[in-house]
């Protein structure tokens, strides 16, 4: 299973409790202090589609699970194909996106870029929730104040006038979403339309305070059927193997 995502460590827990199944969960080690695992886990990465493949071929393994996060396009494609060139079963375990509700200042973006550019040549206070990736976006508008949340610190350090950095992981509860918002004077919200429960708090935050919030959409999925939650993946995964079987997934 290709993790990385809270969905993907509850399907893991769930597979290691039916006693019928060995799972091998790999993380792409982007984290520095990645959660604790309860299956045995790999990290780094496969060489792309074809070291994945042999990975796959060499492991033995009956099922592949892309069950990353819905912005890893890389690492769907990878999947995707190496499925395809091994022939064996694969799945993508994804979260629905978020869909905008009554209150919601929804600006939608293609990318990063485009939403750092549609904050507009005015200073604004900006709260960057996009994780460290493409943090550097921002230093092609240094107008603007930024905070910036994300689990490890942005490496190189961001060169901009004004900008603070907040580590931090989720869960977040909505109370103290909108008091870092205030105690920040955020007026613009940049995130990815990542869905899930996890940091949705910060939407809901928005929507009270009715801050602008910049949504950067999902790319088109791999090709690879989906399913959209743990329980439904567990079906699935139940509804392949009868239980006498006990191969690697």
């Amino acid at each position: 299973m290709l993790g990385g995502t809270g969905e993907a460590r509850a399907l893991a827990v769930a597979l290691d409790g039916t006693g019928r199944y060995e799972t091998l969960l790999s993380l792409a080690g982007r984290t520095e202090k990645p959660s604790s695992q309860p299956v045995p886990l790999r990290i780094g990465g496969f060489g792309g589609a074809e070291g994945l493949a042999a990975f796959l071929r060499d492991g033995g393994f009956d099922l592949l699970i892309d069950a990353t996060h819905p912005f890893a396009a890389r690492i769907s494609r990878s999947a995707s194909e190496a499925a395809a060139a091994t022939g064996i079963p694969a799945f993508a375990l994804r979260r629905p996106e978020w869909m905008a509700e009554p209150g919601d200042r929804w600006t939608p973006v293609a990318t990063i870029a485009e939403a750092i550019e549609r904050l507009g040549p005015s200073p604004r206070r900006v709260f960057l929730a996009i994780g460290r990736q493409e943090a550097h976006r921002a230093e092609a508008a240094p107008q603007h104040s930024y905070l910036v949340r994300s689990v490890d610190p942005v490496e190189p350090p961001l060169v901009l006038p004004d900008v603070q950095l907040l580590l931090d992981r989720g869960p977040y509860d909505v109370a103290s979403e909108v008091s870092l918002l205030r105690t920040h004077r955020i007026d613009a919200l940049v995130t990815k339309n990542s869905g899930g429960s996890a940091t949705y708090a910060k939407i809901q935050a928005a929507r009270q305070l009715g801050i602008d919030v910049f949504m950067v959409a999902r790319a088109p999925a791999a090709t690879m059927e989906t399913v959209a939650t743990v329980e439904a993946m567990l079906a699935v995964v139940d509804h392949l193997f009868s239980p006498a079987m006990n191969r690697g997934v």
